[in-house]
């Protein structure tokens, strides 16, 4: 039976760890490259599922310094050890079927590798939804604030800060009913638009929002389809989103631990009713929240 998931570190004696490091041409990192946890529990990664909207778990072997893996040009989260190093890898809702591939650099100044992983395909379904025509066909004052909004979106997607989180397995943000499924196709006033790159979850205006992870606030705003929106980093390019917010009780720069609450829901922005609409985004992809919660 082929084992997809990552190694954990043995619990050897410090002599012979360092033996077989030796043997695969290693040597001992001065202190881990990442706090234990992330080391020595894949358990408290993200399920692996190899579809659009999914994440892959790619092994990139051993390794004395943590391998740099990009996604065409956007780095990768690797967490690991010098024992056994994987890349998690968010793959986007519009990726075809069929082969995909990261470039892995092992050291500084290295030739790159290919790595390549399998794409399956996943039949999502479609809902349809009535709405404001305004925000469906955009007067041009609406669609100029849009796209200024989304390039300012842009710049904050492609963040990629250090320290890489300890732990991936996330708490649900706002306790209810998931009102929809990730990657549902959505129909506005039957126009097709980009597939639904989150999780709602529904929950009464003013229901307290809890931040999922550890993480700092690296935007905070109110967006004509999001409405009031919280942006977190959770480092190596883990981000999560939080949309159609009622109140904002953070700040650009605050930094918060798992459970703290820091906003609440609300119904601003393009939608139908109250909810939380919260996202996931790993290396700048959109990717189904459900894979980080705790089965």
């Amino acid at each position: 039976m082929r084992d997809d998931s990552p190694h954990h570190p043995l619990p050897w004696p410090g002599a012979r760890r360092r033996a077989v490091l030796r043997g695969l041409g290693l040597a001992l990192l001065p202190g881990p490259a990442v706090p234990a946890r992330a080391a020595t529990a894949p358990d408290a990664w993200p399920q692996a599922l190899q579809v659009p909207g999914g994440v892959a778990r790619l092994q990139l072997g051993p390794a004395p310094e943590r391998p740099v893996v990009h996604a065409g040009d956007v780095p990768v989260l690797v967490l690991g050890d010098s024992i056994a190093w994987t890349a998690l890898v968010g793959i986007p809702l519009s990726a075809s079927v069929g082969q995909a591939h990261v470039t892995v650099q092992a050291a500084a100044g290295a030739p790159g590798r290919r790595i390549a992983y399998r794409v399956a395909a996943k039949q999502y379904r479609e809902q349809r939804l009535t709405v404001a025509p305004r925000t469906v066909d955009l007067a041009p004052e609406d669609l100029a604030r849009h796209e200024r909004e989304r390039a300012h979106q842009q710049q904050v997607m492609a963040i990629f800060s250090t320290p890489l989180p300890d732990d991936l397995l996330m708490r649900q943000p706002v306790p209810g009913p998931r009102s929809s499924s990730f990657g549902l196709r959505r129909v506005f006033n039957g126009q097709a638009r980009n597939p639904h790159s989150g999780m709602d979850i529904a929950a009464a205006t003013g229901t307290p929002i809890v931040a999922p992870l550890p993480g700092r606030v690296i935007d905070v705003g109110d967006y004509f389809f999001n409405g009031g929106t919280v942006w977190l980093d959770h480092g190596g390019g883990l981000l999560t989103m939080y949309c159609h917010l009622s109140r904002v009780d953070c700040q650009v720069g605050d930094r918060l631990r798992t459970g703290d609450a820091f906003c609440k829901v609300g119904a601003t922005g393009r939608v139908t009713g109250p909810h939380l609409h919260w996202g996931v985004m790993l290396n700048r992809t959109m990717v189904d929240p459900a894979l980080f919660l705790p089965a």
